[in-house]
């Protein structure tokens, strides 16, 4: 049975919001130090990849929809198989330059398709 659209947004808002808790007091250098950290946030990039992969297969108009989408599947894809070059850099620019865009896009998507289901009842 495929997805409701909706639950991967919810997903990746999910992930989002993992990303900024453990991030929250933690500046690069911390980020850095910690595997532990590191772990974390990549998966849940991982995650938000993923998601954004599934709902193309299913709903590429709302897929594209949001900023790069493409990119951010192309990143999942290099965190998960090229875990041997991850540019730490380029994870915590992602965190701090993307995640914000990304996270009102997809809030704005869930709004807009909560409205569109609210009319159809």
């Amino acid at each position: 049975m495929q997805r409701d659209p909706r639950t991967y947004l919810f997903d990746i808002l999910t992930a989002v919001d993992a990303i900024f808790e453990f991030l929250k007091s933690a500046d690069y250098d911390a980020f850095r130090a910690s595997d532990l950290l590191r772990s974390a946030v990549e998966r849940k990039f991982e995650i938000i990849g993923e998601a954004l992969s599934q709902m193309s297969k299913i709903d590429i108009d709302l897929a594209s929809r949001m900023t790069r989408w493409r990119d951010i599947v192309a990143f999942r894809n290099i965190l998960a198989h090229g875990y041997a070059s991850v540019d730490l850099d380029i994870v915590w620019r992602a965190h701090r330059d993307s995640l914000p865009q990304l996270r009102a896009e997809v809030e704005a998507l869930l709004r807009e398709l909560s409205a569109l289901t609210s009319k159809t009842r």
